[in-house]
């Protein structure tokens, strides 16, 4: 089995057991996003999640494309929390607000990305997946900001992309074939309404002083 093959297979398994498992976690007595989980993140203003594919943009970096998607149960809107490039954080430990983290895509595993292209229909700066397990930059980081100790389930958050300071943010703006009806992800230099955030689903991964069966790994 090629290494595609045998990702595309590993991708699907762990799908179907966050499919499975996610409702049981949403009422468990922890209240913040932790390292290791994977969650689905919901724009306040347009109701859209975050979503990534294998859909390449057509202008600007020609990366893959990142984009909000109104569709609750798809997938490709799940995103593991990680550690900033070159840091390391213990799985289960909650996220501090001021953290800087990444968002790796769990259907592709590239890292939500942003620089200096502009976006395809707002002209603001593009957000991108790129990478992978062994290719990440600084390019990938974004600063958490939160009005709590840690990074709360239940309230809505900022990301500030750390190498040029702006803004994770859902436009409004929907693109048309292939990938109609999806709205416009950047990243805008003010912090103005689109860029809310507030966890929607996921999988959570219990600190160990909580669940002895989860280990302290780093990741």
């Amino acid at each position: 089995m090629d290494m595609a093959n045998c990702r595309s297979y590993v991708t699907s398994f762990l799908l179907t057991w966050i499919s499975l498992f996610s409702s049981l976690t949403n009422g468990s007595q922890l209240n913040h996003v932790t390292c290791g989980s994977v969650i689905k993140l919901r724009n306040n203003v347009h109701d859209g999640r975050l979503h990534s594919h294998d859909v390449r943009y057509g202008s600007g970096s020609g990366q893959q494309s990142v984009t909000g998607m109104k569709l609750k149960t798809d997938h490709n809107s799940y995103w593991t929390v990680k550690p900033a490039y070159s840091t390391s954080c213990n799985r289960g430990e909650p996220i501090r607000c001021g953290t800087v983290i990444r968002l790796q895509h769990m259907a592709t595993g590239k890292y939500l990305h942003s620089h200096l292209f502009s976006s395809p229909l707002s002209n603001n700066q593009e957000v991108s997946a790129f990478g992978d397990e062994g290719q990440s930059d600084t390019g990938d980081n974004w600063k958490l900001h939160c009005d709590d100790d840690f990074w709360p389930r239940d309230a809505a958050v900022r990301f500030q992309h750390v190498d040029t300071g702006h803004f994770l943010h859902m436009t409004g703006q929907t693109f048309g074939r292939p990938i109609a009806g999806q709205y416009e992800i950047c990243a805008h230099y003010s912090s103005s309404s689109g860029s809310f955030w507030e966890v929607a689903e996921g999988v959570y991964i219990r600190p160990s002083s909580l669940d002895t069966t989860v280990g302290h790994d780093e990741l």
